[in-house]
């Protein structure tokens, strides 16, 4: 069986994040960055996978030059190898974009399964999963807590408020999964030494056929049009209760002014 994992950087989850001012998109590069925490379960789910019916784990993630680092800190968690896109005319694709130049590698790579982080950090759409099945044409197996793999067949359990939905299609299909469907493993030391030396390809849009129109900004779905730094915190307003009841009415008027009620 041939798995393949997306990976994405994205800056650090607790770091303070901005945009560029000269093109409104997630400045990357003036914070930390790390691999994406919910793709580190669909990396380890793979491994999983592997674990159970033999194969190899595939790496995939599209960003800069950069994003090497990230793509070897997955390696290290135990998969086989890599595959990198990186064009500089993918600079601000939106997630139907990323989803489109994803599904021309794993057309490359042509793996039996797809697994993906159900989001990602840095912008929280969880768009990307559902897209790229629709590019691919394969089923779309999203929000799974579990996975099963049964021959041909792959089967998630999916959590909802009155349970579990159990959802099951013929592969290949993509899968997306939730934090806590696993625990990852901890890259060992002799797991980030292999990393090193594991084989990563490159592909740039050229390779793949996507015409660098279609992505980036230029191509993007979405537009930032504008935004504003966040304002400093100020100083709360107390309301102090005399004992007549006069506290409620404050506090419904304050509630009111603006307009929570």
């Amino acid at each position: 069986m041939k798995i393949l994992v997306t990976v994405k950087r994205v800056p650090d989850t607790a770091a303070e994040k901005r945009l560029d001012p000269a093109d409104k998109t997630l400045d990357r590069e003036s914070v930390e960055t790390i691999l994406n925490p919910v793709d580190e379960y669909a990396v380890e789910e793979a491994l999983r996978l592997k674990e159970q019916h033999g194969g190899e784990v595939v790496v995939l993630c599209m960003g800069p030059s950069s994003a090497l680092a990230t793509v070897r800190k997955a390696l290290s968690m135990g998969p086989d190898a890599a595959v990198h896109v990186h064009d500089d005319a993918l600079h601000g694709s939106c997630a139907f974009n990323t989803a489109k130049v994803l599904q021309a590698a794993i057309r490359q790579v042509e793996p039996d399964i797809v697994l993906c982080g159900s989001e990602s950090t840095d912008a929280r759409t969880s768009l990307v999963p559902s897209a790229l099945a629709e590019y691919l044409g394969w089923p779309g197996l999203t929000g799974a807590k579990q996975l099963e793999v049964d021959g041909a067949t792959v089967r998630v359990h999916r959590e909802t408020e009155n349970g579990y939905d159990v959802v099951e299609a013929d592969g290949p299909a993509v899968v997306s999964v939730v934090k806590g469907i696993n625990e990852p493993r901890y890259p060992s030391f002799k797991g980030i030494m292999a990393a090193k030396s594991k084989p990563v390809t490159d592909y740039t849009l050229a390779d793949l056929g996507v015409d660098p129109g279609e992505v980036g900004t230029a191509g993007a779905t979405t537009e930032v049009v504008d935004f504003a730094p966040r304002p400093p915190r100020q100083a709360g307003q107390q309301v102090k209760d005399p004992g007549d009841g006069s506290a409620a009415v404050e506090l419904a008027e304050f509630l009111a002014g603006h307009k929570f009620i």
